[in-house]
């Protein structure tokens, strides 16, 4: 595998998403992206994500339907989706006491699990 030269639309990217409070999705990607480099193209930010999802550096998350992305690293984690703003956080901590292993009832074993919580942002319940 040849090595991939780091280019300054790359390092931006991938600082807009080490950087965000939780995944983004492309949109979100390029309006941050463009405040260090306003030309920057869509068709740029896509082929950055495939790029950097591939070597393993970000990964997908699917929520509701859309794909958004984050930095790779964050050990267990889970997200926090405002239905007022639309924005997705990453919560720190586990919601759910439920290690691999567990047996439900019909012989289910739990190998992971993902949990996405719905409400207001502390942002938007402040301006409720």
């Amino acid at each position: 595998m040849t090595a991939t030269r780091s280019t300054r639309q790359r390092d931006v990217i991938t600082r807009v998403l080490h950087d965000a409070e939780g995944p983004l999705g492309v949109a979100d990607v390029l309006d941050r992206a463009r405040t260090d480099l306003p030309a920057l193209g869509v068709a740029t930010v896509y082929r950055t994500l495939k790029l950097l999802t591939d070597q393993g550096r970000i990964h997908p998350v699917t929520l509701d339907g859309e794909t958004l992305y984050e930095a790779s690293g964050k050990g267990h984690h889970h997200h926090f989706a405002c239905t007022r703003c639309q924005r997705v956080f990453t919560l720190h901590t586990c919601p759910v006491a439920l290690p691999s292993g567990t047996v439900y009832p019909g012989g289910f074993i739990v190998e992971a699990h993902e949990v996405t919580l719905y409400g207001q942002c502390p942002d938007c319940a402040q301006a409720s």
